[in-house]
């Protein structure tokens, strides 16, 4: 039984392939100002949380 062919695709236009190579990695963020960071002192014994609950869900 003979191995199936192959499809073999050619970029003709790179400038718009590389462009699209760029914006493919790119990633926005945007973070909420009034969002607390620093994680709320419990009182409990052991080592301090640094950061809060919803920063550790970002």
């Amino acid at each position: 039984m003979p191995k199936p062919n192959t499809s073999r695709y050619r970029t003709t236009n790179w400038s718009i392939y590389n462009a699209s190579l760029k914006r493919r990695g790119s990633l926005s963020i945007w973070f909420d100002a009034e969002l607390e960071w620093s994680a709320v002192r419990t009182g409990r014994r052991g080592h301090p949380e640094a950061f809060s609950d919803s920063a550790i869900q970002i």
